[in-house]
């Protein structure tokens, strides 16, 4: 924060934040933000501006992603796509904390669409930010045949307006410009006296703002409480709006191009439906099938098992015997040299970069929110919204990448419901080659049960969790933005910071993950519950005793507990009963050590163990009734 700004807003000094810390790495380097609404290109301009120099982490008490670069003596965030600065969601309440620390604004608006941009760009005016406008989609402006008087819009506002097209190169001195040219924009003089009283309490006008628009975590930081002024605030600032597009903007844009054609089907039900299922079909085939089966059957199986872990075995045979306890640690079955380098490089990496690389292409061309739409009204009885079928998705296909995707979801609440889903009532493509093999031999009916059982217990699952869990589903809020081609630049970019950064985060938990289970496997415990097994699966499931032994290796691989199945010799109705079981059992080493770094230790381990607890139940119960 730079020295007037901390003279003119002394309070801020007096009401220093946790949150804000996480920014305040250097209190003499200006800070630069990057505002706007979803798909309007922040990112792009972003990763334009701040090169290679980028540090992506989670803000703190999030698992919201906040990319920070440098330019020219300035501090870049790039923030979440939001409609108004607010608390409604963690999105908005990561994008709110680091819009009040920043020194200026840059607000990214899409030309095509200024009647939805503008509103957010008086809010941040209205705040009393030093805000500069990037115009961009100029050539889709163009294109369309829209109208835009810039000099009038820069007038109404009070601020430099800077057209753009993110897509090409951008000029970095215009860049440069936008930033030190940054100011205050017209404010309204009623805006003035309703927040004079506010200032004297609050220090700050856009923590003044907030409070008034009934914000309250601001109001709490500040122990006062918050005032309702949101609608009449939010009616007025659009009016604004509305007056300021009607003497800037001639809007003569043709109306039937195909984009917005396909743009209209997408969200029609009788077009939409099937265009939805070839667009999931598509991802799965990518992310389910092409990586999660062909290719890192390769790379597991090929390079870590057959190269890198026999090399690296013969290299520490070389020091130490294979056969000691620190050997047995190390390079052993489970160790923590070889199964975290075979898991996290062989296995995950190839998994996380085609999701990563999935989800840059559907938000790039603009189809993620309307594949959100399409399944709204469905899955918010599961205290979900549409957002949540990807994950649940690539689910089939992998259900760790699943779990990652999580993190596409707005609250904590819809996060811990769908990782539950994912872990209890979803089968991985590991699992459903097995699965389907099996189930064919068995017959008709077991198959009808298999997948009744399964989608009642999805049901029933996000039904209960719903109701427990605090808050209720969050409404989805999108914007359908016209349907474009994906930048392949921008995509490759965003796939790579946003893998390498995974990566990073997770190779501590899967080291941690095969010690644990080399550890148990040292010292007998996988052994000792493999005979403790042994009663349940015989007298409750009515299963053969080998089979706690499949149960036990579906611990470390789902795919390693359905092959242990698949050698047995069991009736129809025994192979539906250990399928369910083995369907609704806990997830693999690599799935936990993802669900622990994402949901914390206590969620996860909670899930993990619940899951022990439904697969028996469950398959115990249908075991008592068909057999």
């Amino acid at each position: 924060m730079t020295e007037d700004l901390r003279d003119r807003v002394p309070h801020l000094e007096k009401h220093r934040h946790t949150e804000l810390g996480f920014l305040q790495t250097d209190l003499r380097i200006p800070k630069a933000v990057l505002v706007g609404n979803p798909n309007v290109g922040k990112s792009l301009v972003f990763n334009a501006i701040s090169g290679l120099y980028i540090d992506v982490s989670n803000y703190p008490g999030t698992t919201v992603e906040v990319e920070k670069g440098k330019f020219r003596g300035f501090e870049v965030y790039d923030t979440p796509g939001i409609y108004g600065v607010s608390s409604f969601n963690d999105e908005e309440r990561v994008a709110r904390d680091i819009i009040l620390n920043a020194d200026i604004v840059l607000n990214v608006i899409d030309g095509t669409h200024m009647e939805r941009d503008l509103f957010l760009t008086q809010h941040l005016i209205d705040m009393g930010k030093k805000v500069t406008v990037l115009l961009n989609f100029m050539d889709e402006v163009k294109k369309h045949e829209i109208r835009i008087d810039i000099d009038k819009l820069s007038n109404f506002l009070g601020v430099e307006i800077i057209p753009l097209i993110a897509s090409q190169k951008i000029d970095l001195d215009l860049m440069e410009k936008a930033m030190r040219s940054a100011r205050e924009g017209v404010q309204r003089r009623e805006l003035h006296s309703s927040l004079h009283t506010m200032l004297s309490m609050v220090g700050s006008q856009a923590e003044a703002l907030l409070v008034l628009e009934g914000d309250e975590v601001v109001a709490t930081r500040h122990g006062i409480k918050p005032a309702a002024q949101r609608d009449a605030l939010y009616v007025e600032r659009r009016n604004r709006v509305n007056y300021i597009l009607n003497q800037v903007l001639n809007d003569s844009r043709p109306r039937r191009r195909f984009p917005d054609l396909l743009g209209r089907w997408t969200v029609n039900p009788i077009t939409g439906i099937p265009i939805l299922i070839v667009a999931l079909y598509i991802s799965y085939l990518f992310v389910g099938k092409l990586v999660a089966q062909d290719f890192v059957g390769f790379t597991e199986g090929e390079i870590g098992k057959n190269l890198w872990e026999p090399w690296i075995q013969g290299l520490v045979g070389e020091l130490i015997p294979l056969s000691s306890w620190i050997g047995t640690l190390l390079v052993g079955p489970y160790g923590a040299v070889t199964m975290t380098t075979t898991y996290l490089v062989f296995l995950l990496l190839p998994l996380v970069a085609a999701f990563y690389l999935t989800l840059s292409v559907l938000e790039d061309s603009g189809y993620l929110p309307r594949l959100a739409t399409m399944v709204d009204r469905g899955l918010s009885a599961l205290g979900l919204n549409g957002r949540a079928v990807i994950p649940l998705i690539l689910g089939f296909g992998c259900i760790t990448s699943a779990t990652i995707t999580t993190r596409l979801l707005n609250t904590e609440r819809e996060k811990t419901i769908a990782t539950a889903i994912l872990q209890f009532a979803i089968p991985c493509s590991a699992q459903i080659a097995v699965i389907v093999a099996l189930l064919a031999g068995a017959g008709f009916a077991p198959m009808l049960i298999y997948a009744a059982v399964l989608l009642s217990v999805l049901i029933a699952l996000g039904t209960i969790l719903n109701r427990m869990l605090k808050g209720s589903p969050e409404p989805l809020l999108l914007d359908l933005p016209p349907l474009r081609m994906p930048k392949f630049t921008n995509v490759v970019r965003k796939s790579f910071v946003r893998s390498t950064e995974f990566m990073k985060e997770a190779a501590a938990w899967f080291f941690v993950g095969a010690l644990s289970v080399a550890i148990a496997d040292l010292v007998g415990l996988l052994e000792f519950f493999q005979k403790l097994l042994i009663p349940v699966t015989t007298s409750w499931l009515q299963l053969p005793p080998e089979a706690a032994t499949a149960f036990i290796m579906g611990v470390v691989r789902r795919d390693f507990g359905a092959a242990g199945l698949y050698d047995m010799d069991l009736a129809p109705m025994q192979v539906l009963v250990a399928l369910i079981t083995i369907t609704l059992f806990v997830p693999c080493i690599a799935s936990l050590m993802v669900m622990m770094k994402e949901r914390g230790l206590k969620e996860g381990l909670t899930i993990w163990g619940g899951t022990w607890v439904i697969a028996f139940l469950v398959g115990g119960i249908v075991s008592q009734v068909v057999l």
